[in-house]
């Protein structure tokens, strides 16, 4: 069977003549060509094609698609005339625009369709678009390989440029997706009209150079990008990261130096460009005289050399005044001599796109031929006729195509009739004399396991101008450890200050959104980088003020014990005899054990001294003033036993002592026992008082209690101090009441003063303040109370006689011996 090779255009008019499309329509003859030349795919038939071209018109694009479905330029829609043989394949269109209403209305009939150039995803889903494939990977995968190479390079600030059509708005709604979901953000995204516009593209270009974004992503085609280009070389931008999301200057047509300049280090990730042997010598040798049917080869021609045939009935319109000042087209031209990018240095990546797609449709052909009867795809395992088989027949063959063409390349289709997608990292590089080539930086193999996909050799970038270092772009300087982003109001999320963390939180990575609490016993370290142990306070015997404390109890106690063995050395003389010597010995054993209680507040907190400390030292106490408040009742009754007719003299004696002392004391016991009984105290880590410190205390469990101790000792300590004083004019020198006055006044201005200093501190210094009281009103005692009889005893023995005691008359001779 024979197809023969019909080109065939409407007769409509186009406004101009695109080169690049001509050489992608070659790329098809090319293709068909090479096919029929082979013989080994179809060795018993010839492939042709119709050409069609749309001329960028929706209506011509819906009219030749009928067309091509019927048979007919005047279509009968849903009827195939067999004038001619039947349509295998239709290969465009090149836009997503015009293919998506193409895909519709050919997938009506199950008329397979592919594409070489058109990415929308849109065109992936297979219940709108049945009979849809393409050689050109979908925008979606596209678009994430993008995202996955901004994120590499830490770029967290990026602007995006589209046109206002189907390939820039949905290839850059795509991507901005991805990126945001990568936590990029969008600086700005301008759209460039399809009509342009000067002021608009002023603009565009004003945005892009006052924004601190350094890497822009383009989702723009030729023609309408290029007034924003040349817009912004005029300003000499530079340092920018251009990603072009097409072509841009590796196949821009006549760049400028200052272009060139500005774009230069512009990354494209796209399929590679392979180099088609036979290709362009095939385009050098396109001859209008050679090739008369062609009948796009003349205006070809005229656009490539700006000349004109004479009485061509042009495709194109050309303007009165283009068609007056252009030459007389003769033929000699040479191609081989011109200078049009596009034609000298062509697309590859679509015209190998366009190889493929042919190829593919060749293939299934193939194997649709060498369907055995009886063993077919169909129904009643039929097969299909090749001089007469159904659209929806030959689509089952292409879904299912799979082969590797002569350049190595693995063809097939997914299940969405997209092509596998391994992406090449391209960078356009300036080399000597300010030629420009692309090099291979990476790959991006979308069916590559998670963190795998994307691969770039950074060795082998050049940056804009000649940098050394990757280009930053963010819109904030990073956080470093220690500090969290906090969002800038009415400003995307790359966009933030760097806030130090609260006390007690830290962050240990750069840009951290939040900051998290240490552990109770943690606190951050000085740059809140990291949680580290808290100090733990307690008065310990390490520290100064510890060694202080116990140095004064030691002292103390050591002069207390010498005092004590003073009074029991010289417990017969009379100055020990005359201040009722037993009391003495019991004041002073508890005004010793004042001093080593001391010792329970100071070393780190243990559940028996926490128990033992505050009863033991408000027991010990209550013994002593009652001590002293027994003392003082005592010199009272012996002065007023001795007046005519008193009945005091029966109260002389032990029992008033005993019974004052260990009543008073009892009760005091009775206290702490309750406290002790009812609520405990115990060791306690408070976290809370002080920053980063663990105060390591004894809880007294029972404000309460505490505090009825210590008011009850006051009480007894005023009874002592007003009977202390109503008795300090009593006569002779023995009287010790004076003294006693003076004792009590410092114990309670000690304790008194107490009260706001312990309250007012806490940790460790709260035990230092309750021990400073206890060994100063202890100090008081056994100095007011026991320093003048030592200074008789010790310095002045000539003055511890009965003479000197009872010098005032006989009568207080028998007082002495009454006390």
């Amino acid at each position: 069977m024979e197809h023969n090779i019909d080109h065939r255009i409407s007769k409509r008019k186009c406004n101009r003549f695109y080169i690049p499309s001509y050489v992608w329509a070659q790329a098809m003859a090319f293709t068909v060509n090479e096919i029929n030349q082979e013989q080994k795919l179809m060795p018993n038939a010839t492939l042709g094609f119709h050409l069609y071209d749309t001329c960028l018109s929706m209506e011509r694009l819906l009219k030749g698609s009928m067309w091509m479905l019927t048979g007919k330029q005047v279509p009968t829609p849903n009827y195939r005339c067999q004038s001619q043989p039947p349509l295998v394949a239709i290969v465009g269109d090149s836009t997503s625009t015009r293919s998506i209403p193409m895909a519709r209305l050919l997938g009506l009939s199950r008329q397979p369709q592919v594409s070489y150039y058109a990415s929308s995803p849109m065109l992936s889903d297979k219940l709108q678009f049945p009979s849809f494939f393409r050689t050109i990977p979908s925008q979606r995968t596209h678009a994430l390989g993008i995202a996955q190479f901004v994120v590499h390079f830490h770029w967290t600030w990026v602007g995006i440029l589209s046109t206002d059509n189907d390939f820039g708005e949905v290839g850059s709604q795509i991507v901005k997706g991805e990126l945001q979901k990568s936590g990029v953000c969008i600086a700005f995204h301008e759209i460039i009209p399809l009509v342009t516009s000067v002021t608009k593209i002023k603009a565009i270009a004003e945005v892009i150079r006052k924004s601190s974004a350094n890497v822009i992503i383009m989702y723009a085609t030729e023609p309408y990008r290029s007034p924003v280009i040349n817009e912004l070389s005029r300003h000499n931008l530079t340092g920018k990261v251009w990603i072009d999301a097409e072509n841009l200057l590796f196949v821009v047509i006549s760049p400028t130096k200052e272009v060139v300049n500005m774009l230069s280090g512009t990354f494209r990730l796209g399929t590679q460009d392979r180099e088609m042997s036979g290709f362009k010598e095939f385009l050098l040798g396109l001859h209008p005289f050679a090739t008369p049917n062609d009948i796009f080869l003349k205006s070809f021609w005229q656009e490539a050399f700006g000349c004109q045939w004479k009485r061509l009935q042009s495709t194109v319109d050309l303007e009165s005044t283009d068609r007056i000042n252009r030459t007389q087209c003769s033929g000699a031209e040479v191609l081989k001599t011109l200078q049009n990018p596009s034609f000298d240095r062509p697309d590859l990546k679509t015209s190998y796109n366009i190889y493929n797609a042919v190829f593919m449709a060749a293939h299934a052909l193939m194997d649709m031929n060498t369907c055995v009867p009886g063993q077919g795809p169909f129904f009643n395992n039929t097969c299909a006729a090749l001089s007469n088989f159904k659209p929806w027949q030959f689509l089952y063959y292409m879904k299912n195509v799979r082969f590797k063409n002569r350049f190595g390349g693995e063809i097939s289709f997914d299940s969405n009739g997209d092509p596998p997608v391994l992406y090449t990292i391209f960078n356009l590089q300036v080399g000597v004399g300010g030629t420009t080539h692309s090099v291979i930086v990476g790959s991006f193999d979308a069916g590559a396991p998670a963190g795998q996909q994307l691969h770039v050799n950074r060795s082998a970038i050049r940056w804009n101008m000649q940098r050394t270092e990757v280009p930053h772009s963010a819109c904030s300087e990073s956080c470093a450890p220690g500090y969290r982003k906090a969002a800038q109001n009415g400003r995307p999320a790359c966009c933030f200050d760097c806030v130090l963390c609260a006390e007690g939180e830290v962050s240990n990575e750069t840009d951290s959104g939040t900051c998290w609490r240490c552990p109770n016993d943690q606190w951050p370290n000085e740059k809140r980088t990291a949680c580290v142990p808290k100090t733990i306070e307690y008065l310990s015997y390490q520290e100064p003020l510890g060694v202080v404390l116990s140095a004064i109890v030691t002292f103390s106690s050591i002069l207390t014990t010498a005092i004590w063995l003073s009074f029991f050395k010289n417990r017969h003389t009379p100055v020990v005899k005359a201040n009722n010597r037993e009391l003495s010995y019991f004041l002073l054993g508890g005004i010793l054990l004042c001093f080593l209680c001391c010792l329970l507040f100071i070393g780190e907190p243990q559940k028996i001294t926490c128990i033992l400390r505050q009863p033991t030292f408000g027991v010990v106490f209550i013994f002593c003033v009652s001590c002293v408040l027994s003392k003082t009742i005592m010199v009272v009754i012996a002065f007023n036993a001795t007046k005519p007719g008193s009945n005091m003299r029966k109260w002389l004696g032990p029992r008033v002592t005993v019974v004052t002392v260990s009543g008073c004391t009892f009760l005091q016991v009775l206290l702490c026992a309750a406290w002790l009984l009812n609520c405990p105290p115990f060791p306690e880590k408070n976290m809370e008082l002080r920053t980063g410190t663990v105060i390591f205390q004894c809880n007294e469990c029972s404000k309460t209690a505490f505090w009825c101790v210590l008011g009850y000792m006051g009480v007894l300590a005023c009874a002592s101090f007003v009977v202390a004083f109503l008795a300090r004019k009593l006569p002779d020198n023995f009287n010790e009441a004076k003294w006693i006055t003076f004792s009590m006044l410092v114990f309670l201005s000690v304790w008194l003063s107490f009260i706001p200093g312990y309250l007012s501190t806490h940790g460790k210094y709260m035990v230092a303040v309750e021990v400073f009281s206890i060994i100063s009103s202890s100090a008081g005692l056994l100095t007011c109370v026991f320093f003048p009889k030592c200074f008789i005893i010790i310095l002045r023995p000539d003055l511890n006689t009965r003479r000197h005691l009872f010098g005032k008359g006989d009568g207080n001779t028998q007082k002495i011996k009454a006390i």
